[in-house]
């Protein structure tokens, strides 16, 4: 056995209070966002728009990191193939988990609520900003199957680039988007001591609660 018990970092940062937190969350979202592309320009936070959606069939959870294409105050967007695990398990339950992990600069945010479809235009519309390589690898891979090795993935792949040659690759009927509403959102900021901030909005009607958790 590994034991890790003196594994530790001590956390800081500015306080997450009430009186300064906006009462809608996605503003605070959006600063914080802010705040973790700046720590991407300085080298220290390698991918801002990482998050682990979590979902949950017949009782076993499931987690993976996508990354977020959109967010408004309908929600958080990101995008994939509807016949991968996650598409699967999201189409039988839409209730899901967010978590993005802005860890070096002592920071979290988790989001509860369900996942709907986004309109097939806003698919499209973000499938032709895809670098091209991006767009073949989607019509190339069925995610999540079982590969009988790494060359059935690059033929496949090869079948792509020869099939859409010389035109636009469109985007496939089986790949799109999902938004997830959240029901709640909580920020989480390090503090020393392990006395962390955290402020949880849950939505009630068009507006949020607010409140304050122990650590």
């Amino acid at each position: 056995m590994q034991r890790l018990y003196g594994e530790r970092t001590e956390y800081k940062g500015e306080h997450l209070l009430e009186s300064t937190a906006p009462a809608d969350p996605f503003l605070l979202f959006d600063a914080w966002l802010a705040d973790a592309f700046i720590a991407k320009e300085r080298g220290v936070l390698p991918e801002p728009t990482a998050m682990v959606i979590a979902t949950c069939v017949d009782d076993q959870p499931s987690t993976r990191t996508v990354l977020l294409k959109s967010v408004s105050d309908e929600g958080f967007t990101f995008f994939t193939n509807y016949n991968s695990r996650k598409g699967s398990e999201l189409s039988r339950n839409r209730n899901v988990a967010l978590l993005f992990g802005w860890y070096p600069v002592h920071r979290q945010v988790r989001a509860e609520g369900t996942a709907e479809l986004v309109p097939r235009a806003e698919s499209e519309a973000y499938f032709a900003s895809r670098p091209r390589e991006s767009q073949l690898a989607a019509w190339a891979s069925e995610q999540s199957s079982t590969l009988a090795s790494l060359d059935e993935l690059s033929n496949a792949y090869a079948a792509a680039e020869r099939r859409f040659q010389g035109v636009s690759v469109p985007c496939p009927e089986h790949w799109g988007g999902y938004r997830v509403i959240p029901t709640m959102i909580e920020f989480w900021q390090g503090q020393p001591s392990r006395l962390h901030d955290r402020l949880l909005y849950r939505r009630a009607g068009l507006t949020w609660n607010r409140s304050r958790l122990a650590p």
